[in-house]
């Protein structure tokens, strides 16, 4: 049997990055989309291959139609049909209430988080269709139920409209043999707290997690693999809470 072909976008750190490094060990070849740092996603790229995968890596910002184009393009034309697709990238904006959040980091991470995986949705769902089968997971949030008041509201909202495509995604495209699932992470150990200004983040919200402490990048690569291999075939629609109880 051919090798099944992923794209996870945001694939060059944290989340996206275990997560390219699992699947190319559970047998995927893997396309790396990333937004700006060549050098990571390079890193990235070496490590999937020293598993034994193919690997490209793809410059895309996911919000941008024809940078999702390209994308998928891309991959078809250095690795084969696409099987899968890991919608991981996203933004948070700075931390802060929103009656203080600008207007344009508002836009990014609406256009990020939600456009950027409605333009990867649609176009995965044309080609997996052509073929009757495939498998998307998006990466939402715990937010997406919490809420996350005086932290960034904004960023909550759109991983809880991920969630809700989630659902009807999985409706729509069950009769196509396409699988949509989502992961929910909590709290996570990556960069991605630096980013929003807080690098400090994990280890201060740690006592609110039941299981006291902050999750790990490949916590959450295991639950995205097991939700894009055949032992989950019977699985869509789901949203798998990894939060640790949180």
């Amino acid at each position: 049997m051919s090798r099944p072909v992923t794209i996870v976008t945001g694939g060059s750190r944290g989340i996206g990055a275990a997560t390219c490094t699992r699947l190319a060990a559970d047998g995927h070849d893997v396309v790396v989309g990333y937004v700006s740092d060549s050098a990571a996603a390079e890193r990235t790229a070496t490590t999937v291959r020293g598993a034994g995968a193919r690997c490209v890596t793809v410059r895309v910002d996911t919000s941008d139609e024809d940078d999702v184009e390209r994308l998928f393009d891309t991959a078809a034309d250095r690795l084969g049909s696409v099987t899968g697709l890991v919608n991981n990238a996203g933004v948070t904006g700075p931390l802060g209430r929103l009656a203080d959040a600008s207007t344009a980091d508002l836009r990014r991470v609406v256009e990020v988080n939600l456009l950027g995986t409605l333009l990867c949705s649609r176009r995965a769902a044309r080609s997996m269709a052509a073929w009757g089968s495939g498998a998307i997971v998006n990466v939402s949030s715990a937010a997406a139920t919490l809420g996350s008041p005086g932290e960034y509201v904004h960023y909550a909202a759109t991983k809880a409209a991920v969630d809700a495509l989630t659902t009807g995604l999985a409706k729509e495209l069950g009769p196509d043999g396409i699988r949509v699932n989502a992961v929910a992470p909590g709290v996570i150990d990556t960069e991605i707290h630096a980013a929003m200004g807080d690098p400090g983040r994990p280890e201060r919200v740690a006592s609110s997690v039941p299981l006291r402490r902050a999750g790990q990048a490949g916590e959450i690569a295991a639950a995205i693999a097991w939700l894009m291999s055949p032992e989950a075939s019977y699985t869509t629609g789901a949203v798998l809470r990894v939060s640790g109880g949180r």
